[in-house]
């Protein structure tokens, strides 16, 4: 059973206004859950003490919710609350929850806009998969930008093309045929017409990704596709420049960090579970020589945006990391 939370104003106490004002909540409440009557247990109403010539309930019941329980209370006098406003709470039976918040009450709930999550940091530090909860939670995009880089390595590899330049690879960022589509939650990268999710993740393809993605043409190519993306729909981006140059308006910014030590130790940990014969003083090695080069490329380094927020995940684990990042996000809406 999910909570479906919706609020609506209305501009003078009239029955003609508040039956109008609920049957537009409702409506766009079950359009946007994909609700039947047959989902919907109860629908609970609260309005302002400024409301007083009919009952929301008895709107509903109007509109043609006749089949659930249907409740309506006074909302206590406070001051500087949103006047004549109209709540409701649907409790149904339904696979997602997605809030409804129309007129003047649309400022109640500003994290509801069309909004950008960006998290930077390190290689290991957790973003990636910080990213994925939040968007889960939020019920947002997670775009998952590694994959847009991935798929530009498998082109230049599709095209025989060896030596990765400016001057070698500029061409192929011309013609290059790239979508993303989104089908039951998940992320499809499209690359000419072929659906290559499990092809970019094939070792030589990462390595090739690498050093691709350093190139100016390929970020600027990326980049490009990244903020389209984002002004189309709510998202998480996870990457090493999002709030610094990708989305430097994102809403909300985090840098997501730990030290080079605890990150091989994650690192090791991982290869060690899937089989691998790792060395732990070769890996951390390898991680403090990527933050470095990462740091110091000439064209969109790893940065932390000035207004970003500082996470450390050293001693914190995943859960704590995305509750603390949540309630950063409540704080400023």
């Amino acid at each position: 059973m999910k909570a479906i939370r919706g609020a609506t104003t209305i501009e003078t106490d009239t029955a003609d206004e508040i039956r109008n004002a609920i049957q537009e909540l409702l409506s766009a409440i079950v359009k946007k859950n994909h609700l039947t009557e047959d989902n919907i247990i109860c629908i609970l109403f609260s309005n302002t003490s400024d409301i007083r010539s009919f009952y929301p309930a008895k709107a509903a019941r109007e509109a043609g919710f006749s089949r659930c329980a249907l409740y309506s209370s006074l909302e206590p006098e406070m001051d500087g609350a949103l006047k004549k406003c109209l709540r409701v709470l649907v409790l149904a039976e339904s696979e997602c929850a997605e809030h409804v918040y129309l007129r003047r009450a649309a400022n109640l709930r500003k994290d509801l806009k069309r909004f950008a999550i960006a998290l930077d940091g390190p290689s290991g530090s957790g973003k990636s998969t910080v990213a994925r909860l939040l968007a889960k939670s939020y019920n947002i995009l997670y775009l998952d930008t590694g994959a847009m880089y991935r798929a530009c390595a498998l082109k230049a590899i599709r095209e025989n093309i060896k030596n990765y330049t400016e001057d070698s690879i500029a061409p192929l960022m011309e013609k290059l045929d790239l979508q993303i589509k989104y089908a039951d939650g998940t992320q499809h990268t499209i690359l000419d017409g072929d659906d290559v999710s499990d092809a970019i993740r094939r070792p030589e393809v990462s390595m090739a990704a690498s050093s691709i993605s350093a190139l100016r043409c390929v970020r600027e190519k990326m980049v490009e596709m990244q903020r389209r993306i984002a002004q189309e729909q709510s998202c998480v981006l996870d990457g090493r420049d999002i709030g610094s140059y990708v989305l430097p308006n994102a809403a909300f910014k985090f840098f997501i960090t730990a030290t080079s030590e605890v990150r091989a130790k994650r690192r090791y940990l991982e290869l060690k579970s899937k089989g691998f014969d790792v060395d732990f003083d070769s890996l951390l090695a390898e991680i403090e020589l990527r933050d470095k080069n990462d740091s110091t490329r000439a064209f969109s380094p790893l940065k932390m945006a000035e207004d970003a927020i500082l996470i450390d995940t050293s001693e914190k684990t995943i859960e704590e990391v995305v509750r603390v990042i949540e309630k950063k996000i409540q704080e400023k809406v």
